[in-house]
C-alpha cells in the first residue's frame, strides 16, 4: 500500500457524513441549539461522546498513516 498524504481522509470524510446527514443534524440541533431544557441536558452529552469519537478515530489514522508513511520512508533505498 502506497500513501501519498498523513492526512485521514477517509475518516475525515465519514465523520463528515454522520454529522451532515438528517440524524445527525438533529442530534447537534438537540444537544446545542435547542430552546428546550430536557433536550439540552438529554442530547448534549450524546453528542459530545459522538464528536469525542468521531475525533479518536480520526487521530487514530493519522497516527498509523503516520506510522506507516515514515516506515515506507525508511525502507526505501537508493542504488
Amino acid at each position: 500500500m502506497k500513501l501519498r498524504t498523513r492526512w485521514p481522509w477517509v475518516t475525515a470524510l465519514l465523520a463528515a457524513a454522520a454529522v451532515l446527514n438528517p440524524l445527525g443534524l438533529d442530534i447537534f440541533y438537540s444537544g446545542f441549539l435547542s430552546d428546550e431544557q430536557l433536550s439540552l441536558n438529554i442530547w448534549a452529552p450524546i453528542a459530545w461522546v459522538g464528536i469525542l469519537l468521531l475525533t479518536l478515530i480520526v487521530l487514530l489514522e493519522w497516527a498509523v498513516r503516520t506510522r506507516i508513511f515514515k516506515r515506507d520512508a525508511r525502507s526505501t533505498t537508493t542504488i
